[in-house]
């Protein structure tokens, strides 16, 4: 027997709020990213709609973020997705401050 297989069994699983965190922060970049696109093809002008997109966009890291963080501290779960949520979930919220530093501080 010089070839012996380990097999590994685990009761772990990913948790369903990791999962949605990182669905949340794929929406939230998404939500910036259409807001971004639509006002630079609008040339710059910056209407109602694209103020709401980004509310909306602070909903959606905002819930992504709490998702993520309750997600890690669970016990014998996977930490992929809980993870990700809140690095996407984080670079959403990096994203945000970058659009609002620049509607502040940069002159046209």
């Amino acid at each position: 027997m010089f070839w012996k297989k380990d097999f590994i069994f685990t009761v772990r699983e990913h948790p369903i709020k990791g999962i949605m965190a990182a669905i949340l922060g794929i929406l939230a970049i998404a939500t910036l990213g259409t807001a971004v696109y639509l006002s630079y093809l609008s040339g710059g002008q910056v209407t109602d709609r694209h103020g709401t997109a980004a509310l909306l966009a602070v909903v959606f890291m905002s819930a992504g973020m709490v998702l993520g963080i309750l997600s890690f501290v669970e016990k014998d779960k996977f930490r992929l997705f809980p993870v990700l949520g809140i690095l996407l979930n984080t670079l959403a919220f990096g994203m945000l401050s970058l659009i609002l530093y620049a509607g502040a501080y940069v002159d046209v």
